[in-house]
């Protein structure tokens, strides 16, 4: 086997399509994650404490900041000066977090309807003992009609 016919035989298996379709819709989701926290949350977060909150300019200088650079973070990052810059993380955090809720209750949904579906087909077949006592049950009714 080539391996243009083996790499062909890997990359249309029904997993790897599953898996491409999975990152593409997952990168859509965390751009309506991101959105969900910075559009919506963080201005209603901002009215309940009353005033602007902007994670952004949650950051710590960690070296010496040049003359007319003003205290800002994307000027100070154009700068060259470190920054450690905990508003961007805490805001990711904020992403990852309502992202892992959504994918859980996602999971508990399609897990619930998986086992509705176990049980109908428990339910649709009948044990192995059943079907051993209904065999037993037809050979024993058929002996006794035929004598």
């Amino acid at each position: 086997m080539s391996m243009v016919s083996e790499f062909k035989e890997f990359a249309l298996k029904g997993n790897v399509m599953d898996l491409a379709v999975g990152v593409i819709i997952g990168g859509a989701f965390a751009t309506i994650t991101k959105s969900l926290v910075e559009d919506i949350m963080m201005p209603i977060v901002a009215f309940i404490a009353g005033g602007e909150i902007n994670f952004k300019n949650m950051f710590l200088v960690l070296g010496d900041v040049p003359e007319g650079v003003a205290r800002n973070y994307d000027v100070l990052k154009q700068a060259g000066v470190p920054v450690l810059a905990y508003g961007s993380f805490i805001t990711i955090l904020i992403n990852f977090l309502i992202l892992a809720f959504i994918i859980f209750m996602m999971v508990k949904i399609v897990n619930k309807m998986r086992r509705k579906e176990e049980v109908k087909e428990v339910v649709k077949q009948p044990s192995e003992e059943v079907q051993l006592l209904r065999e037993i049950s037809d050979k024993l009714s058929s002996t006794i009609i035929h004598k």
